[in-house]
């Protein structure tokens, strides 16, 4: 008997929003293929500043083996990053926001703030790592 694969990815990209506590769209999937591998960009939506950030990216050999590797990361991440608070703004008349981010470094945080946008559209007010709790 073998497993639907869509079935198989929805269970475990259902398994990914319970772990983090989002749903009703505050993740987005972003697949792609490089080189024979599945790149696997979880993006996370701020619904409050309707905003998208880089959470994290793993590559895998399949759709499954990406999302099964994001669901080890997130079991794990916590104990392996810092965690950094960055006050940002988005154009010049924009409101100021903080956002948070788990990295391993700070210029991490920054590429996630970034990911898929020009780097003039947001500046940066202030970047924080957070004491470990």
């Amino acid at each position: 008997m073998t497993t639907d694969v869509h079935v198989a990815a929805a269970k475990l990209q259902k398994a990914i929003e319970e772990h983090l506590g989002v749903d009703g769209g505050g993740l987005v999937f972003d697949f792609s293929h490089e080189a024979n591998q599945v790149k696997l960009n979880l993006i996370t939506v701020n619904p409050r500043h309707n905003q998208s950030f880089l959470f994290h990216t793993e590559v895998g050999t399949d759709r499954l083996d990406a999302l099964t590797k994001m669901l080890d990361y997130l079991k794990k991440y916590r104990d392996k990053e810092n965690t950094y608070t960055i006050q940002w703004r988005s154009g010049k008349a924009g409101e100021l926001h903080t956002s948070y981010f788990r990295a391993r470094h700070i210029y991490e945080a920054l590429d996630k703030l970034y990911f898929g946008r020009d780097l003039a559209t947001i500046t940066v007010y202030n970047v924080a790592m957070n004491p470990q709790a």
